[in-house]
């Protein structure tokens, strides 16, 4: 199984940033744990940051026939890119959104979320905690989606 990890604008800037909204553990840290819970579920992860818009629709439309799923955390781009979202829907592929904040427990602006209502699910709030219960999660609908198309196989060839 093959995911990729996306993250937005300004996640990179993780462990320096304002230490009281997103903690003080860097987003290379972040990955480190995200790739010792991978290897024990037998998943290949990749990952990419960037700040630009742009590049994180390029990176999502790389996805289609290379990867099985995808984490991302779009950063302030959740709030106000159609243009993620439209490349998130375009590609269908299980797509699970993470904040590391509780969005909702802060300003307005930031409690709506454009890309929610295409991605298979949201993990808002757990801290950098958040990026493991979005592997489990993924992980959860790929074996699930694989499980159902080899049911569906089998019963092909039983008619």
């Amino acid at each position: 199984m093959k995911i990729m990890v996306i993250q937005g604008p300004n996640i990179n800037m993780l462990g320096i940033r304002e230490i009281n909204i997103y903690g003080a553990m860097k987003m290379d840290d972040i990955h480190e744990q995200m790739k010792i819970a991978a290897s024990q579920n037998n998943v290949e992860l990749d990952f990419f940051q960037s700040n630009f818009e742009g590049e994180i629709v390029d990176k999502i439309q790389e996805c289609l026939g290379t990867k099985d799923g995808i984490i991302i955390n779009a950063g302030a781009y959740t709030h106000t890119s159609v243009a993620i979202r439209d490349a998130i829907a375009a590609v269908a592929l299980p797509t699970v959104e993470v904040h590391i904040s509780n969005t909702y427990r802060r300003e307005e602006f930031r409690q709506k979320s454009l890309i929610a209502p295409v991605c298979s699910g949201s993990i808002i709030g757990f801290g950098p905690f958040g990026y493991h219960l979005a592997l489990m999660g993924v992980i959860q609908i790929c074996d699930q989606i694989n499980n159902l198309r080899s049911m569906q196989a089998q019963a092909q060839v039983q008619n």
